[in-house]
């Protein structure tokens, strides 16, 4: 990448300046129309990389004046962060904004705005401008950092903003977050996405791949680890990724030594990595680094060739399994995560037969499985679906019942170990409980003090339950 090219890629210090005085345009405007702070309902919807959009989006609203809220009622600007992965995720956002049109009818100085993946999408922004006539606010992944500006000219009496660029997008470096989290943070290490999957919206709305500058990434995990974070997770469309599209040549696997040097008592996770660029690099990292989990989520999709050829996958079964047989030689304590897709219109019978093979070969710890949903503008939605509903949901049914079968004593092993685990707060199932992870991203629950959320402690395993351990606090 010419240098040009690589200073095209990130937003101007000017630009970013021009937006923080926009910023204290705002606070002013809202100090004079407001006797109290002005409350936001902000609410993310989707990936760990939309979140921490959601925590840069509301960095900014804070500094601009705004306080939060969970009831949209007592809002005086409702924004929704998009997803737009699934047809589900959409027709969500679609119900909510309908269930505005009383709020915005009953007040009509509330501001209504939608940002992220979904309004990225032509069809879709036209949609909401034709069918939602009282949103007032839309902006693209592209524009987060121009927030300020935008809702200025809201505010200011504008009646419609919006701001949707067709571009391959730019990095926004140093903007205010505020963290949802005390004691584990995300953070990007880049954004878009090359690959093209014949199914994924994705690179469609993120744009092309850029990396952030590696002493930018190191800054603030040193930062982090300095507040007293204990979990880093690393995000990006493709991590492995990390670093093609930089001036001074590096990589993924450099960027686990370098943060595994950094000070502080913390663990580094990441996701999402693609399989086609896992390497035995990347799996030496993981294994020489004391701070990075021996927790590994690679998204298989499918286990037939001929369908990872269909999805545009770049790597085979055996590739897959590979990478695999090497990681758990490095690492035999590692766990396994992945994502399956099942119904894929290309899908026979045979293919997911392949599936079937390869998940009991592979041996997950845990799968995340999804049925094939159509994204218009992809490859993929184009392609006639040969199969009923019906047959999809057996063939979803079946991958259940395998997975059950092979994760049911997978906790086993653990029973009389004492582990280190991230308290994360109380039990879902059980409010006396709490649960936490241990750096193999394996569940834990156990009787202990809410005090301790967020911290550190020693967990002896009593138990092996289908889901997670269990076991008793080492004082």
């Amino acid at each position: 990448m010419t240098e040009l090219a690589f200073s095209s890629v990130f937003v101007p210090d000017g630009e970013l300046k021009r937006q923080a005085a926009y910023r204290e345009r705002v606070r002013l405007l809202l100090a004079k129309r407001y006797l109290e702070p002005p409350l936001c309902h902000l609410h993310t919807f989707g990936c760990q990389g939309n979140v921490n959009d959601g925590e840069k989006l509301r960095g900014m609203l804070a500094e601009m004046g705004y306080g939060f809220t969970d009831r949209k009622e007592e809002a005086g600007l409702i924004l929704y962060n998009t997803c737009a992965v699934r047809e589900h995720a959409e027709d969500r956002v679609f119900g909510l904004i309908g269930e505005l049109k009383r709020l915005k009818r009953a007040r009509p100085d509330l501001v209504i705005g939608l940002c992220g993946c979904m309004i990225q999408q032509k069809a879709v922004a036209e949609k909401i401008q034709k069918s939602y006539p009282y949103v007032d606010l839309l902006f693209g992944t592209h524009e987060l950092h121009r927030l300020p500006e935008l809702l200025y000219e809201v505010l200011s009496g504008q009646k419609k903003v919006l701001s949707i660029p067709d571009s391959d997008g730019m990095i926004a470096e140093n903007l205010p977050v505020r963290r949802e989290n005390s004691f584990a943070a995300g953070v990007s290490i880049m954004y878009g996405c090359n690959n093209f999957c014949s199914y994924c919206i994705v690179p469609y709305v993120r744009g092309r791949e850029r990396s952030r500058r590696k002493e930018d990434i190191l800054r603030e995990v040193s930062e982090l680890a300095d507040t007293g974070y204990h979990e880093i997770m690393l995000l990006g469309q493709n991590v492995n990724s990390y670093g093609k599209t930089l001036s001074e040549p590096t990589d993924f696997p450099t960027l686990l030594r370098e943060i595994n040097e950094i000070p502080g008592d913390f663990w580094v996770r990441f996701m999402t990595s693609h399989p086609k660029d896992a390497t035995e690099a990347l799996i030496d990292a993981m294994a020489d680094c004391g701070k990075v989990c021996k927790s590994l989520h690679l998204p298989v999709q499918s286990g037939s060739d001929k369908v990872l050829r269909d999805m545009n996958r770049g790597y085979t079964k055996e590739d897959y399994l590979k990478i695999i047989r090497y990681a758990k030689k490095r690492m035999p304590e590692m766990t396994l995560s992945t994502d399956i897709i099942v119904g894929f219109p290309t899908e026979t019978e045979a293919d997911f037969a392949d599936t079937l093979s390869l998940v009991r070969e592979a041996g997950f710890d845990n799968a995340y499985t999804f049925l094939y949903s159509r994204r218009a503008g992809t490859r993929a939605a184009e392609w006639e679906d040969v199969f009923s509903p019906e047959e999809k949901q057996d063939r979803f049914s079946r991958l259940l019942n395998l997975l059950r079968e092979i994760g049911e004593n997978r906790y086993t092993p653990l029973v009389g170990q004492t582990k280190r685990v991230l308290v994360e707060g109380k039990d879902n199932r059980k409010d006396k409980l709490l649960s936490g992870r241990t750096a193999e991203n394996v569940i834990v629950e156990f009787a202990g003090d809410p005090a301790l959320i967020g911290s550190f402690v020693q967990v002896r395993v009593d138990a092996a339950l289908s889901w997670a351990a269990r076991g008793t606090l080492v004082e």
